[in-house]
């Protein structure tokens, strides 16, 4: 937890700034307060749906963050890391990657219906169904997601920066659809409603 609220507004910095180092610098151990904090990050609505799986799973928040947060410590790959996260602690691959890329921003970046509407729009591949995939399954097709967004934003190094691209540009062009319609009919959900999680399953 922090005191610096004013930090905190900006939840974003907070989690890949103090969170991600906080994280590597003790070893893998976070608190129930930064893993709900990245949860709440990737999808508000989700956060007590995942709070109450989660303590049925290990107990109580805090056991159950320290839990998943070591297990991906001391998993010695990607991959494993991934398998982790969904066979073990049971979160689909929307909040999976969300947790993934905020540890490791370098190895993972979110998997979102946004990213994956714009990567079909810009020739770069078909996305939508990963989240039907088994996890052994799902490995390989992931890395070819992320190698997509990597090729789509090539002005930018940082993959981190190439997601918030490709999310910037669906919000954009779907505000000026929205206007030149004089917002007349359903928009798409925000950030934290996207993605297979809320079209599939009854958790993240």
């Amino acid at each position: 937890m922090t005191d610096d609220y004013l930090q905190y507004y900006d939840l974003e910095s907070y989690l890949f700034g103090t969170v991600r180092q906080r994280f590597h610098k003790e070893k893998g151990k976070l608190n129930a307060f930064d893993l709900f904090s990245i949860i709440i990050w990737k999808s508000e609505r989700a956060k007590s749906r995942l709070a109450h799986r989660l303590i049925k799973q290990a107990g109580d928040l805090e056991a159950a963050a320290e839990g998943l947060t070591r297990d991906l410590f001391k998993a010695n790959s990607s991959e494993t890391r991934l398998t982790v996260v969904m066979e073990v602690w049971g979160f689909y691959l929307p909040m999976a990657s969300a947790i993934l890329t905020v540890l490791w921003p370098e190895d993972f970046t979110v998997y979102d219906i946004r990213a994956c509407e714009q990567l079909e729009e810009l020739e770069f591949g078909n996305f939508a169904n990963l989240g039907n995939l088994s996890t052994k399954a799902l490995w390989p097709t992931y890395l070819e997601y992320c190698d997509a967004v990597k090729r789509a934003v090539p002005q930018y190094p940082c993959l981190r920066d190439k997601d918030r691209f490709l999310w910037g540009r669906s919000a954009a062009r779907q505000l000026v659809d929205d206007i030149a319609c004089g917002f007349s009919k359903p928009t798409e959900p925000s950030r934290e409603l996207l993605g297979p999680l809320d079209q599939q399953c009854p958790t993240a």
